[in-house]
C-alpha cells in the first residue's frame, strides 16, 4: 500500500477510461504553451478547434455562418448566475441551438446541435492536470472529461491511504473550483469524486448528503464488495453510450422553493427506467402488461416515473405514444403533476390534466404525443350495471398507474344496493380497461403488492425493478424509521382498540367511497370514540412534550395525522391552549397549522383553517423551509403521500389506518436532510398489527431491510453505545461535574481529556464513541431512558468539542453533526468549559505566533502532563505549517523531530515529563530558526533555497555560508523568472529548469558529486514555493 498514491489512483483511472474507448490526453501537452496547443490562454475551458468540427461533422446541412452563431452562442454563456448558465447550456446540449440563415430571399430558423444522436460518433476524451486560471486563481482538477470539446465531467480523485484525503476532501475541492473557476462549471454535467476506495457521483448544486453512490455497471446486478467503486462508476457511468443517455435523459432542474437544484438519476432510477423501457415495447406488441416497477418510499419514484415517460416519449418503436398517468386522489394527481411539471425538459412536452372524463376524452382525440395527467375515479359509472364508454382505441397509449395496488386498480365485480335495486359495479381498473382498450399497462409503487391481490399483477404483470429499503438506506437515498408506541400513555382502552380495528376494515375497504349512506354512522362512532375531549386533551400535552424533548437534539418539522377535520381543529385549539405562543393568524408566522379544506358552509370555528389551493401550496413551501417557524402541521389525508418534506422527522399518528395508505404516510418521515439519523413514527391509536402485516408483506414480494425500527431499537444503540462509553471511562470519576463545587467542575474536563489522551488511541475511540452515542440519543429522545442520561450525554458532547479545539484529530470533520442534530449542552455544562481547555488548565491561551517563555515555563509545569502533551504538539504543527509551509527542509525537520519524541513517549521510552521537555526544546528551536533570515538578510524564499542547497555537509564545508546565500539569491531569481504555468506537470519545462539549476551550481564550485541530489531537492522545493508565485 505504501506505493498506492493520488497518481497512481488517477492513473488507474484513466486506464480504465481508456479502455472503453477514451482518448487520453495531459494537460501539459495541450496547454496554451504546450506542444501541442488546444486553447489561446488558460482562461479558455472548452477545446475550441475540437467544439467547431464537431458541430460541422453533426450539422452539415447548416451553413458555416449559423454554425458559427451556435458556437458562439456556447461561448457566451453570461448569466452571472452559474447554475443558470449552466441550465442554458443543458438545454443546448439536448434541444439543440435555434439559429437562423438566409435561404432564398428568405431567413430560415433551424438547429444546430453538439452530440451526435449516434453516441459513439462523438468524440470522448479525458484530459488530466487540465490547469485553469480565473481571477488570478490557478487551478487544475485532476480529470476533466471532454465530449466534442466540451468540458463535461470533472472527476477529483483522492489518495486512499492519506488520513485526512478523504472523499469529502475531493468534495471540498469541488466547492473550491465552483467558486474559482466557475467558467468550467458552466458546462459541467456530472461530478465524480473518489479517494480510490469510495466514489460518489452529484452535479453542480448537489450537497454533500446528495453526492451518492453508483453501484452497478450494467444494472444486472448491484455490486457492494470486492470491486472498487471507482471502477464501477467509470464503467457503470462513463460508457460512451450510457454516459450520453444520462446527460440527454436523465437530467432535471427542479425549483426547491426559491432555488433551482440540478438532479441525476441515481443508478436505480436509470436502470429501472431503461428496463422498463424495454419491457414496455415487449408489451405493446404483447400483453399490453409491461410489468410494475416497486421503489420504496423517497427514494425518487416520481422522478424515475419523469424519466421513464420522457424516454418512452423518444422511443422509436413505440411511435410517439401518448402517455395517461393515473392516480387515486386529486391532491397526488397534483403532487405528481408538479413532478412532472418541473420535469418538462426531461418530457420533451408539457403536460396536462385532465378537467373530467369529457376533457379526457378530447386529450386522447390527437393521433399521437402528450402527457395527461387523471385520477382513478373518473373511470366510474353512476348506474348500475353500466358499461364505461370508450374513449380511445389507439394501441400507442401508455398508463402509468401511480400507487398501483387492488383497491384502486381491482377488477373486482362486487354486489351494491342502490335505491333499492341491487346490481353490480367493478373496480375502477374493469372500467379504466373499457375506456382504453388496447392501451398497455405499467404500474409503480413505493409499497409492495399484496401477495394475496391477483388483480393487480393480471391488470400490471410481474415486477420489472425492486429497489428496497435495505438498498434505499445504504445508498443513503432514504435514512431508517423507527416506531413508538404511546398509546399506554393516553390510556386508551384495548376493547376500544379492538372496535376501531374491526370496524375500520370495513370503514375502508373502499375509502373513496366511505360517505355513503350506510357507512356514515360507523365512521361517526369511531370518530366520536377517538375524539373526546378528555382523549384529545391527554393526546395533545403528551405530543406538545414529545416535540420539545425531541427539538432539544433534533431541529425540524412534524406533521399530526387526525381522524377528522373536527379533530384537527380540536387538536388545534388545545395545542395552542398548551402553547399560546405557538398561533399566529399570518400564515408565513406561527409554529403550527391546520391543512385542511372546506367550504363556506363550515362552521366559523373551522374558517380561519380553511385555504384556498393557492394558499395551502404556500403553506406547503413554507412547511418545507427547514429555516421557517412552521414546525407542526395537523392533517387529516393531505401531505400523507407524495408530499416531500427532508426536514420532517417526526408523524404522530392518532388515525386508524392500513396497508399501502399506512406505508405511504411513515414514509414521509424517512427523507435524508443533511445529518438526520432517522425519522419517527408515533402510534396514539395502534397501527402496531397493521405494520406487522406490512412487514409480512413486504418480505414475501422480496423485499429485503427493515421498513420499520421499533423505538426499542433506537433505545437499545443507545444503552449499547452510553454502556460502551461507560467502559471506556472505567477507572475514571467525572461525576464532580454534575454534583461538585464550581471549583471542583472546573477540574473535571480538563481531568477527563487527560485521561482520553492516556488510553491507547483514546481520542479516535472517543470520538468515535461520542458520535454514536448522540446520535441513538437523538433518535431515543424523549424515550424516558434517554433522558435518564441527558446530562451524561450533554457532558460527552462538550468533551467531544473541547477535545475537537485543542488536539489534532484526523478524519471527519467536526461539523458531522452540526446541522440536524443540535449541540446537546445543558445548564450544567458551561460554554467556557466546553471551549477552551487552556482556561480550566489554568493557562492562558496564547498567541501561537509567539511562544514566549512565559508560556513554555506554564505548559511545562501543568498538570495534567498528557493534555500538556497534546496541547503543546497542536500548538507546535500549527506553528510549523504557518511558518515553514514555503520550506520543505524545515518544516520535515521538525515534523520529524516531534514525531520522534511522540513515538518515543507511546513506546514508553521517556515519559509524559521528559517528551514535554523535549517539545518545549523544540519550540524553543523553531524560535531560533525563524530569525535565521534576518541573520544572513535573507528573504522566506531565498532561505528556503539556502536550506536545500546547505542540506549536504560537504558543500557547506567547502563553500561556506556567504557563497551558499549569494547561490540562495541568484537561484531565486532565476527561477522566478523561469516559472510557467505548468511547469511541474510538463517535463519538458522541468528539465530546462534542471539546467539552469545544475548550471549555476557549477558556476560556483558546488561538489559536483552532489549537484544532482542538490538539483532534485531545489526542483522540489521550488514546487511549493511556484504555487505561491503563480497566485502572485
Amino acid at each position: 500500500m505504501s506505493n498506492l498514491c493520488e497518481d497512481t489512483i488517477e492513473q488507474g483511472t484513466l486506464e480504465l477510461l481508456e479502455s472503453i474507448g477514451y482518448e487520453i490526453i495531459s494537460g501539459p501537452e495541450i496547454a496554451p504553451d504546450g506542444n501541442s496547443p488546444e486553447r489561446k490562454d488558460y482562461s479558455e475551458v472548452v477545446l475550441v478547434s475540437r467544439l467547431r468540427n464537431a458541430i460541422s461533422r453533426i450539422n452539415p446541412n447548416v451553413p458555416v455562418v449559423a454554425r458559427e452563431d451556435a458556437l458562439r452562442k456556447v461561448l457566451r454563456l453570461e448569466n452571472p448566475n452559474l447554475l443558470m448558465n449552466n441550465e442554458k447550456f443543458h438545454e443546448f446540449i439536448f434541444k439543440g441551438i435555434d439559429v437562423e440563415y438566409p435561404i432564398d430571399g428568405r431567413v430560415k430558423g433551424d438547429k444546430v446541435y453538439l452530440l451526435d444522436k449516434n453516441p459513439l460518433k462523438n468524440e470522448f476524451v479525458a484530459v488530466n492536470q487540465f490547469t485553469i486560471i480565473q481571477n488570478n486563481k490557478n487551478r487544475r482538477p485532476d480529470i476533466v472529461i471532454f465530449v466534442n470539446g466540451l468540458p463535461l465531467s470533472v472527476i477529483e480523485l483522492k489518495n486512499p491511504t492519506k488520513e485526512d484525503a478523504t472523499i469529502w476532501s475531493a468534495y471540498n475541492q469541488i466547492q473550491t473550483y465552483k467558486s474559482e473557476i466557475s467558467e468550467l462549471f458552466k458546462y459541467n454535467e456530472l461530478i465524480l469524486i473518489s479517494d480510490g476506495t469510495e466514489s460518489r457521483i452529484g452535479t453542480l448544486s448537489s450537497n454533500k448528503e446528495w453526492f451518492l453512490p453508483w453501484k452497478s455497471i450494467d444494472g444486472t446486478s448491484e455490486i457492494n464488495n470486492g470491486v472498487s467503486q471507482l471502477k464501477i462508476s467509470i464503467l457503470g457511468m462513463f460508457d460512451k453510450t450510457r454516459f450520453i443517455d444520462i446527460i440527454k435523459n436523465f437530467i432535471v432542474f427542479k425549483k426547491d422553493g426559491k432555488d433551482i437544484i440540478k438532479v441525476i438519476a441515481g443508478y436505480h432510477q436509470y436502470f429501472a427506467a431503461n428496463r422498463a423501457i424495454e419491457k414496455t415495447i415487449e408489451a405493446v406488441s404483447g400483453n399490453r402488461r409491461c410489468g410494475v416497477v416497486w421503489h420504496t418510499q423517497g427514494s425518487g419514484k416520481s422522478l424515475t416515473m419523469a424519466f421513464y415517460a420522457g424516454k418512452l416519449a423518444i422511443t422509436p418503436e413505440l411511435r410517439n405514444p401518448t402517455i395517461v398517468v393515473v392516480t387515486d386522489r386529486n391532491d397526488l394527481d397534483d403532487q405528481l403533476f408538479g413532478t412532472f411539471a418541473s420535469c418538462i425538459d426531461v418530457l420533451k412536452q408539457t403536460p396536462v390534466q385532465a378537467g373530467n372524463a369529457a376533457d379526457l376524452k378530447k386529450q386522447l382525440k390527437v393521433a399521437s404525443g402528450g402527457v395527461i395527467f387523471t385520477t382513478m375515479q373518473k373511470f366510474s359509472v353512476d348506474e348500475l350495471n353500466a358499461e364505461y364508454p370508450m374513449l380511445s382505441d389507439r394501441e400507442n397509449i401508455i398508463v402509468m398507474a401511480d400507487e398501483a395496488h387492488r383497491s384502486q386498480y381491482g377488477l373486482k365485480a362486487r354486489s351494491v344496493e342502490k335505491n333499492g335495486e341491487v346490481g353490480i359495479t367493478y373496480g375502477f381498473a374493469k372500467y379504466l380497461r373499457d375506456a382504453l382498450p388496447n392501451a398497455s399497462f405499467i404500474g409503480f409503487t413505493g409499497t409492495p403488492i399484496d401477495f394475496e391481490d391477483k388483480s393487480t399483477r393480471s391488470i400490471f404483470g410481474e415486477y420489472i425493478d425492486i429497489y428496497d429499503v435495505r438498498r434505499a438506506v445504504a445508498d443513503g437515498r432514504t435514512v431508517k424509521i423507527y416506531y413508538e408506541s404511546r398509546v399506554a400513555k393516553i390510556g386508551i382502552e384495548n376493547d376500544v382498540l379492538a372496535k376501531l380495528d374491526a370496524e375500520f376494515e370495513e370503514v375502508t375497504e373502499f375509502e373513496e367511497n366511505y360517505k355513503k349512506e350506510k357507512l356514515k354512522g360507523k365512521w361517526a362512532q369511531l370518530e366520536a370514540i377517538v375524539g373526546s375531549s378528555d382523549r384529545i386533551s391527554k393526546v395533545a400535552q403528551d405530543i406538545v412534550n414529545h416535540f420539545e424533548k425531541r427539538e432539544e437534539t433534533l431541529s425540524g418539522k412534524a406533521i399530526v395525522v387526525c381522524m377528522s377535520r373536527r379533530i384537527c381543529v380540536d387538536f388545534y385549539d388545545e395545542i395552542i391552549r398548551l402553547r399560546p405562543e405557538w398561533h399566529n393568524d399570518d400564515d408565513k408566522l406561527g409554529v403550527l397549522k391546520v391543512i385542511m379544506t372546506g367550504s363556506a358552509a363550515d362552521g366559523t370555528e373551522w374558517q380561519k383553517h380553511i385555504r384556498t389551493k393557492g394558499k395551502r401550496k404556500e403553506l406547503a413551501e413554507h412547511f418545507k423551509d427547514s429555516e421557517s417557524e412552521f414546525k407542526i402541521a395537523i392533517v387529516r389525508d393531505m401531505w400523507l403521500t407524495g408530499f416531500d418534506v427532508p426536514c420532517l422527522h417526526t408523524l404522530y399518528i392518532d388515525k386508524p389506518m392500513k396497508g399501502h395508505g399506512l406505508m405511504q404516510a411513515i414514509a414521509r418521515v424517512n427523507r435524508v436532510f443533511r445529518d438526520k439519523p432517522g425519522g419517527l413514527v408515533v402510534d396514539y391509536i395502534g397501527i402496531a398489527q397493521d405494520l406487522k402485516y406490512a412487514l409480512m408483506n413486504y418480505t414475501s414480494n422480496g423485499g429485503t431491510g427493515k421498513p420499520t425500527y421499533d423505538i426499542e431499537d433506537a433505545v437499545n444503540l443507545m444503552k449499547s453505545k452510553y454502556e460502551a462509553m461507560k467502559d471506556f471511562f472505567y477507572g475514571h470519576d467525572y461525576s464532580k461535574f454534575f454534583n461538585g463545587t464550581n471549583i471542583e467542575k472546573m477540574d473535571v474536563i480538563p481531568e477527563t481529556l487527560e485521561f482520553i489522551l492516556t488510553q491507547p488511541d483514546g481520542k479516535k475511540r472517543f470520538v468515535k464513541l461520542a458520535l454514536e452515542l448522540i446520535k441513538s440519543y437523538a433518535l431515543s429522545l424523549p424515550h424516558e431512558e434517554a433522558v435518564k442520561i441527558r446530562e451524561e450525554v450533554a457532558f460527552f458532547t462538550g468533551v467531544k468539542a473541547a477535545l475537537y479545539k485543542n488536539t489534532e484529530i484526523s478524519g471527519k470533520p467536526e461539523d458531522e453533526l452540526n446541522s440536524a442534530i443540535k449541540q446537546i449542552v445543558s445548564g450544567a455544562v458551561r460554554t467556557d468549559g466546553i471551549i477552551d481547555v487552556f482556561g480550566e488548565a489554568g493557562l492562558e491561551k496564547p498567541d501561537i505566533s509567539i511562544l514566549s517563555e512565559q508560556f513554555l515555563e506554564d505548559v511545562k509545569n501543568m498538570k495534567y502532563k498528557n493534555l500538556a502533551l497534546e496541547t503543546l504538539k497542536k500548538i507546535l504543527n500549527d506553528e510549523i505549517r504557518a511558518k515553514f509551509k514555503n520550506n520543505l527542509l524545515q518544516e520535515k525537520k521538525f515534523s520529524e523531530m516531534i514525531e520522534n519524541a511522540i513515538k518515543r513517549y507511546h513506546n514508553k521510552a521517556i515519559d509524559s515529563a521528559a517528551v514535554i521537555q523535549e517539545l518545549i526544546a523544540i519550540a524553543k528551536e523553531i524560535e531560533n530558526a525563524k530569525r535565521r533570515g534576518e541573520e544572513l538578510h535573507l528573504t522566506e524564499e531565498e532561505l528556503a533555497f539556502y536550506d536545500a542547497l546547505s542540506d549536504n555537509d560537504s558543500a557547506k564545508e567547502i563553500l561556506g555560508t556567504e557563497i551558499l546565500t549569494e547561490i540562495a539569491r541568484e537561484l531565486t531569481e532565476t527561477l522566478r523568472n523561469s516559472v510557467s504555468i505548468d511547469w511541474e506537470v510538463r517535463e519538458t519545462v522541468r528539465a530546462t529548469l534542471r539546467v539552469k539549476i545544475k548550471r549555476l551550481l557549477r558556476k560556483y564550485g558546488y561538489p559536483p558529486d552532489k549537484q544532482q541530489i542538490a538539483a532534485d531537492l531545489v526542483l522540489k522545493q521550488a514546487e511549493t514555493i511556484f504555487k505561491e508565485w503563480i497566485k502572485t
